[in-house]
């Protein structure tokens, strides 16, 4: 055996144990939503579950509060995903084809807002939430997870739609488009990778979400499923089992739409790899 296959093959090895510790909370947490309490008590929390019982996932669902979590979460994820990634789109394009005196300065500006910690702005989003009856409510986080998304959508469209040939949108000026027809019928059929990634990393970002939820929500009708999961009381506070198929339930719609855009995913991560 030559040295790279011997280095290709201790790579492979060390690669198959991280992939193996990263993936052991979800295989515990999967493998305790199929166990009644009672087989949890006898074997422990890793023990291999003797048969997969599904009455956790019914639980979960009719008594445990979960739809209202997971609407309040689709509701929520849904409209801020798709605003932030509209508004990223037209910045995007205007950064990019439109320049305009100031509109560097301004770029700089909205991007920078990637580096300002959220927890800097929570007691005066706290008041001005509560002050204008908005507390309690889904809208402070469609809100701020539009204005927080803003900056990464503006850079990434804009990286993009600046590596698009200029001859394109000559054309398609010459041709009697406007800029408007330019950005739908020319510019969004090719950025479709872009937006996947936007896409995927928004949706994540925004469903997994636990801080803003847990400032701006009170009551159980308003809260999202991740800040549910952590508010469950009373018979679930130690039932492993159901915990356990709900922390599943709650993971499912992320891993459907990295699976959904996976193939867009990965070819706009490459985006810019190769140039020339």
């Amino acid at each position: 055996m030559t040295r790279r296959r011997v280095l290709q093959a201790v790579l492979y090895l060390l690669l198959t144990v991280l992939v193996i510790l990263y993936s052991m909370p979800s295989i515990g947490v999967l493998i305790t939503s199929f166990k009644s309490d009672a087989e949890i008590s006898r074997g422990g929390l890793w023990s291999v579950p003797a048969q997969l019982n599904f009455a956790n996932y019914q639980e979960a669902w009719v008594n445990g509060n979960v739809r209202t979590y997971a609407l309040n979460s689709f509701l929520v994820t849904i409209p801020a995903t798709v605003l932030s990634i509209a508004l990223g789109v037209l910045l995007g394009y205007v950064f990019s084809q439109l320049p305009f005196r100031g509109s560097e300065a301004l770029f700089i500006l909205i991007v920078a807002g990637m580096f300002f910690p959220p927890q800097i702005v929570l007691v005066p989003l706290f008041r001005l939430f509560n002050t204008v009856g908005l507390y309690n409510t889904l809208w402070p986080m469609i809100i701020v997870h539009v204005a927080f998304g803003l900056p990464i959508c503006t850079l990434i469209t804009r990286n993009f739609f600046a590596t698009v040939p200029s001859a394109l949108r000559e054309a398609a000026i010459i041709d009697g488009a406007n800029e408007g027809q330019i950005l739908v019928r020319v510019m969004l059929p090719i950025s479709l990778p872009a937006l996947a990634v936007l896409a995927t990393l928004q949706f994540t970002w925004i469903w997994n979400d636990f801080l803003w939820p847990l400032i701006f929500t009170q009551s159980d009708s308003s809260r999202t499923i991740m800040v549910g999961l952590i508010s469950l009381k009373g018979q679930y506070s130690v039932a492993w089992g159901v915990q356990g198929a709900m922390s599943v339930i709650a993971s499912i719609p992320t891993l459907f739409i990295f699976i959904f855009f996976q193939r867009y995913f990965i070819s706009g991560l490459t985006l810019g790899a190769v140039k020339g």
